[in-house]
């Protein structure tokens, strides 16, 4: 399994060096470069940056695998990987200094499309606290040397964590599925970043996690961080335009997907 593990420390290095670059445009001050899906999506002049040091650290590393970042365009390269990048994941959190971002770098296999895949290597870096997670398939999932495992008892009830789209007409519809999983929460949390509350419910900082319409960046590391930390993940309706994503502990994965399930 070298192969997997020489991925994953390759994406950590980079995600380290990407998420200081990150941390000091932060410090300087951030510069709006454009609008995505409407006026609340935004992308920040780091955003770019980062994501085009990430891409050219991978390609002097392995010129051959391909690459999918959420801020340039794919390349499919010729090794059948490819690099699946989100370069600032939480960037409205990143613009208004909430700590809660991160840099998010996975490897995968055939597929770029997350319910086909084979997950190989990720990291999430996340530059505030200075914490990098990251997994290799078949070697676990990790946190400044120490394996993650997902909590698999929650008799207070789980502390779940999701997120909602930028469009205000899907608005009801996730405030909805919220009132549904509710039902067997402790408590919620909304932080703003898909890549740092995958490798919470890894961490077993939360117990699950679900949301509509990510894009595979948002999800590629941090999904493998779960199921590597013991955890079940979950792509449902992926036919949809808003796929979701259940993710947690075997029982609380179970339970979400039986409740929030039933709406796809």
């Amino acid at each position: 399994m070298s192969g997997v593990i020489e991925l994953r420390d390759l994406a950590g290095e980079v995600a380290r060096e990407a998420g200081e670059l990150a941390r000091r445009r932060r410090a300087e001050g951030v510069h709006l470069a454009a609008t995505k899906s409407s006026l609340a999506d935004i992308v920040t002049e780091a955003d770019r940056e980062v994501e085009g040091l990430i891409r050219d650290r991978l390609r002097a590393a392995r010129p051959g695998d391909g690459f999918l970042g959420e801020e340039s365009a794919p390349d499919a390269g010729a090794t059948g990987i490819t690099w699946v990048v989100d370069p600032i994941d939480g960037t409205v959190n990143y613009a208004y200094g909430i700590p809660s971002y991160a840099v998010s770098i996975a490897a995968v296999r055939g597929s770029t499309a997350p319910a086909e895949w084979e997950a190989l290597a990720g990291a999430v870096y996340a530059p505030a606290t200075d914490e990098l997670f990251h997994a290799a398939k078949g070697e676990g999932a990790h946190l400044a040397g120490m394996r993650l495992s997902v909590t698999s008892e929650t008799p207070a009830g789980a502390l779940l964590a999701t997120g909602f789209g930028y469009d205000p007409a899907t608005h009801d519809g996730d405030l909805a599925t919220v009132r549904r999983a509710m039902t067997i929460a402790r408590d919620l949390r909304r932080a703003g970043s898909a890549a740092l509350d995958l490798a919470f419910v890894a961490a077993g900082r939360l117990d699950g996690y679900f949301e509509r319409g990510l894009k595979p960046w948002d999800l590629a590391a941090g999904a493998l961080l779960v199921s590597e930390a013991g955890g079940r993940v979950t792509i449902l309706d992926t036919e949809s335009t808003r796929p979701m994503l259940i993710a947690g502990g075997i029982r609380v994965h179970d339970r979400l997907r039986a409740i929030v399930g039933e709406e796809t």
